[in-house]
């Protein structure tokens, strides 16, 4: 994905935010807050990240957006932390890292890989607009925090 497919004033970077704006990012945007050890062990264990900044004179911004896909680069991925400060939603942004994440999954893993998200019901056009489903009943999604 290119910056060409972002709105105006905006870049994509192949690379987390900072520990701090990883963690702005998901407080403000509505997802629960994480610790910094959490941050930073997210950066850490992540498979590939993207990064919208602002296109700023030095070349990168802030971070207004992120996503990431947490996976064993083999078959199974789990799209995460997708994540759009409320002042720069509606412009596309979270569409684009989506779409840049999906587009490096097909190209680097063997066909059949299965992608996986656990999403926000305001986050259920854009994820089924790319293709995902529902997996009841087929299936359980569970969850267990600790």
């Amino acid at each position: 994905m290119t910056d060409a497919s972002l709105a105006s004033g905006y870049r994509m970077l192949l690379e987390p935010p900072t520990v701090d704006e990883y963690r702005r990012l998901r407080a403000v945007s509505g997802l629960s807050p994480k610790t910094a050890g959490q941050a930073e062990g997210a950066i850490a264990g992540t498979w590939t990240w993207r990064t919208v900044r602002l296109a700023g004179a030095g070349g990168a911004g802030p971070a207004v957006a992120m996503g990431r896909v947490v996976g064993d680069g083999g078959w199974y991925f789990l799209v995460a932390d997708m994540a759009t400060l409320p002042e720069h939603q509606g412009r596309g942004l979270g569409k684009a890292v989506l779409r840049s994440l999906l587009a490096e999954i097909r190209e680097r893993a063997e066909p059949g890989a299965y992608v996986t998200l656990t999403a926000d019901p305001p986050g259920r056009r854009l994820y089924e607009a790319h293709g995902f489903e529902d997996v009841a009943p087929a299936r359980t999604g569970m969850s267990l925090l600790t």
